[in-house]
């Protein structure tokens, strides 16, 4: 951040000493940052913190992933590792670093991987960045490894170089939080090399990963990524290591460019040729102005001129910023020292040789001579290379002739000349020229400039006629009179000049922290918004109540533009303001009312723009039905507040975008699963009937009657296959449609597992079934056919993955608030990484090639199901030997009849 202490010259910055103290208060962070997986981050920080604990650290483990790497695992030993928490989690135990453990031990440094994982559901903070930031609060050092496609300000950059969206990210804010980065850096080749090695992944994992992900040119993108933000870091902390200590820069480590713009045209060639000279030295610059005293006396149009240029400055890239002070030189050199600037670019002075000198020196020449060791790129500048015009021609400013200013003048002197009259009998006259002055400076400060220079005119009169001899003419007989008054006259005028300036400065400075409080509150309220509809009323309100004119906003619809938003509300546009509207959207120029084209509108339509395009048209209107709307000042302050619309527009855009791609990928895959599950399950029962009912009919009369009857048999399963798979589809289109009505009714559910369990006696002739439901277990409200589903789903589901002859279990108990049925059984159980995602549409865990083949919908029937009939159903694995175990919980009802209501 720049750094201005204009009257601190040689002291150290207090914002670089307020972080120092920050960073002094807290632990210490120092993060491992890599390219890419495997590149050596958690063996470096393991290696490190042994170095640390040779040193007499005490050094802790909070949580370290070994990846079943055998070097990284052998570096474990020696450590105290601080043993993780368990955090249940739909039906499953996940395990997390303790925070509370580690603070109650409170060691010296505390290891800590993966900084940009997302902790289980039900941990303190969802983000194990957060863990960290606390233990540096509790003054806790900590080292942590980062990969750099996790910084949340590369994502898109990363995504777009790998084709892989990346969702675990960290804010830009923790890498500024770091007291220091070590980059691990492996070259491409040797990061391959590892990989097929086999001591990144494991060989298949490995070989998908070289095919997708760790290709050399992808890694040399991320190579170069991670290099220049450690870089850009260092550089900071370099930046406010030099502002703490009060060192003058420029310390050329690194290129910094600035580039000084003035009120001239040829402004806007300096600002483009600063942004190609930075991009070139690949450095960060700003266009800075310094505002002084002469500035207040700028036209419209040349303030119009800085606005715009400043405008593109940030629009190129750069930061733009405006400097109050008293002289320009004064104010770069000190800008550009304390914020290590290597580069200042500036143009070239307009006077002519002969009037310049020792006491007349421009700018560029002084800049030349105080600059040091900064670079100063004096260019000419192309006077015909502006920055984008409006072509909005301004309404005229206010009269200035306040005729109430100068009779309060008049007033003013004639008090002075009453007082005079009073003190004549006791001051000499000279002295009473005082008095008048008085009144020059009340009048100066009160109502500005030229009522003061009035106020001169007519004290001076006065003073002549009523005091100087000859009284009550306007002759001056004595020569030291003539001499009193014209210094009299003289120091007025200056006195006068120098109070009305100071007087335009103090109400320039309310008016810009009036503006800016009204800048900062409507984009406070912006950032706060989530919907397009908040943003568009938000918008319309700021700019109708802080312009006082009327306002539509138009956004694009259907090829064209609709109004969207208004204040007042009941705006309608006719067809020449639609076409305005629609001229300033599609060409990004200002149309209608004032501007250069279609100037017969009714409206002024303003496009809103943002780096990318124009996102949407603003049109205003008041009940001047002639002329321009805007002066320039307000036409300035448009532009703010519609560069503030324009982004927080795009943002809500961008976030529904976001949206739309994330529901076209899913639907896309359902669509995909979906013709895979066809494609198999339907045409594989398909294909065994035709073949079974084919047979029969060429080889009936020649075949033994028991091969009959296994065909027959063969169609009638399969043909039950594809029943239930047909409807399977039909019971997931009523649950994602909503259409599911449960039909509730009090039952007991051990009669509906009997029923489920004969119904799928076939599925489970293999297999020894058990049924523990207890007696007394109290009756639950629900759909008995969709219960059954849900039941035989579950037991069709376990009889695919238990072995022939192991036991497929149901349980029923109570518990305080639940009925609880269970169904578990003997087979392989569920990987840990698919607990979460058995109940997904369409999704299949992979298994062995004797495991018959499953729709993937089964298990998300059971789940939508048992959720519209109130419960619930999580996955999970059993404890006391191997197999998947589905609990369902469904809640105890209130209106239980009694035995006695019920006879």
């Amino acid at each position: 951040m720049p750094d201005d202490n204009r009257d601190q010259a040689g002291r150290p910055s207090p914002d670089a000493l307020l972080e120092k103290a920050r960073a002094e208060s807290r632990g210490r962070l120092k993060i491992f940052l890599g390219a890419a997986p495997g590149v050596g981050k958690t063996y470096e920080m393991l290696v490190s913190g042994h170095a640390k604990m040779a040193d007499g650290l005490d050094v802790v483990i909070g949580v370290v992933e070994t990846h079943g790497r055998k070097e990284t695992e052998a570096l474990l030993a020696g450590f105290e590792i601080v043993p993780r928490v368990e955090i249940a989690y739909r039906g499953q135990s996940l395990e997390e670093m303790d925070l509370d453990a580690i603070l109650a031990r409170k060691p010296d440094l505390v290891l800590v991987d993966e900084l940009a994982h997302t902790n289980a559901e039900g941990s303190r903070h969802p983000k194990r960045y957060l863990d960290v930031k606390e233990l540096l609060d509790r003054g806790i050092d900590v080292y942590s490894t980062l990969n750099i496609q996790h910084v949340e300000s590369l994502n898109d950059v990363v995504s777009q170089i790998t084709r892989i969206r990346v969702r675990e990210t960290v804010p830009d804010s923790v890498i500024d939080m770091a007291d220091d980065i070590e980059i691990i850096d492996l070259t491409p080749d040797d990061l391959i090399k590892r990989l097929h090695d086999g001591k990144v992944y494991v060989a298949k994992t490995a070989e998908r990963a070289l095919t997708n992900y760790f290709t050399p040119g992808n890694l040399t993108a991320l190579r170069e990524l991670a290099l220049r933000k450690t870089a850009q870091r260092v550089d900071d902390q370099l930046l406010t290591h030099m502002q703490a200590h009060a060192i003058s820069g420029p310390w050329a480590a690194g290129e910094r460019v600035l580039v000084s713009i003035d009120e001239h045209p040829r402004s806007a060639s300096l600002v483009r040729y600063a942004s190609r000279m930075a991009s070139r030295l690949r450095g960060p610059w700003a266009a800075v102005y310094i505002e002084t005293n002469r500035s207040i006396n700028l036209s419209e149009t040349q303030r119009d001129t800085i606005a715009a240029t400043l405008r593109l400055a940030e629009q190129l890239g750069g930061e733009a910023i405006t400097i109050p002070g008293r002289e320009v030189t004064e104010e770069l050199v000190r800008h550009a020292t304390a914020n290590n600037v290597t580069h200042i670019v500036i143009g070239a002075p307009k006077k002519p040789t002969w009037r310049e000198g020792w006491w007349n020196r421009s700018t560029t020449d002084e800049l030349i001579r105080r600059a040091g060791d900064i670079s100063v790129h004096v260019i000419s500048g192309n006077e015909k290379d502006t920055a984008s015009q409006r072509g909005v021609k301004a309404a005229p400013s206010a009269p200035t002739l306040n005729f109430r200013a100068y009779i309060l003048s008049t007033a003013y002197v004639a008090v002075a000349l009453a007082v005079g009259v009073v003190l004549d009998q006791v001051l000499d006259v000279r002295n009473l020229a005082l008095v008048f002055l008085m009144a020059v400076l009340t009048s100066a400060v009160i109502h500005g400039l030229r009522p003061a220079l009035y106020t001169c005119i007519v004290s001076a009169l006065s003073f002549n006629f009523f005091f100087l001899p000859p009284r009550y003419t306007l002759t001056i007989s004595d020569p030291e009179s003539v001499l009193a008054l014209f210094f009299f006259l003289g120091v007025a005028v200056i006195a006068s000049n120098l109070t009305a300036t100071v007087q335009r400065q103090a109400v320039a400075a309310r008016q810009r922290a009036r503006t800016t409080e009204d800048l900062y509150l409507f984009s406070k309220k912006l950032a706060g918004t989530g919907t397009l509809d908040d943003v568009l009323w938000a918008t319309a309100f700021q700019i109708a109540s802080m312009l006082k004119v009327r306002v539509v906003l138009l956004l694009p619809e259907d090829n064209s533009i609709a109004v969207k938003a208004g204040y007042p509300p009941d705006d309608t546009l006719d067809d020449a303001d639609i076409a305005a509207a629609r001229w300033a959207w599609e060409h990004n120029h200002a149309a209608g009312r004032g501007a250069d084209t279609l100037p017969g509108a009714k409206r002024l339509y303003v496009p809103l723009r943002t780096g990318r395009t124009a996102v949407g048209v603003i049109g205003l209107d008041s009940d001047r039905r002639d002329g321009p709307l805007l002066t320039p000042e307000q036409q300035r302050l448009l532009d703010a507040l519609a560069d503030q619309a324009a982004l927080a527009i795009e943002r809500v855009q961008l976030v529904a975008d976001v949206d739309r791609a994330k529901l076209a990928a899913e639907a896309d895959r359902l669509r995909s699963a979906l013709l895979t599950s066809i494609s198999h399950d339907l045409k594989t029962p398909l294909a065994a009937i035709l073949g079974a009912s084919g047979t029969l009919r060429d080889y009936f009369d020649s075949m033994p009657a028991e091969d009959r009857t296994e065909l027959l048999s063969t169609v009638v399963d399969e043909s039950e296959r594809l029943n239930r798979f047909i409807a399977n589809l039909l019971d997931m289109t009523k649950i994602e449609s909503g259409a599911m009505e449960p039909n509730y009714a009090l039952h007991y559910a051990g009669d509906i597992a009997g029923t489920a369990l004969r119904r799928a006696a076939k599925i489970l002739d293999h297999h020894r079934t058990e049924m523990t439901i207890a007696a007394d277990l109290p009756m639950v409200r629900v759909d008995p056919v969709l219960f059954e589903q849900v039941l035989f789903n579950l037991l069709d589901n376990a009889a695919k993955y238990a072995p022939e002859g192991s036991v497929i279990r149901i349980e029923g108990w109570a518990d305080a608030d639940n009925v609880v049925v269970q169904v578990s059984d003997e087979g392989p159980g569920i990987p840990p990484a698919d607990l979460t995602r058995v109940f997904d549409t369409f999704y299949r865990v992979r298994k062995g090639d004797q495991v018959r083949a499953g729709t993937g919908l089964g298990l998300s029937i059971c789940r939508g199901f048992i959720e519209a009939m109130g419960g619930t159903i999580t996955a999970g694995n059993r404890t006391d030997r191997s197999g998947a175990v589905f609990t369902i919980r469904l809640p105890k009802p209130n209106d239980i009849p009694k035995l006695d209501e019920l006879k």
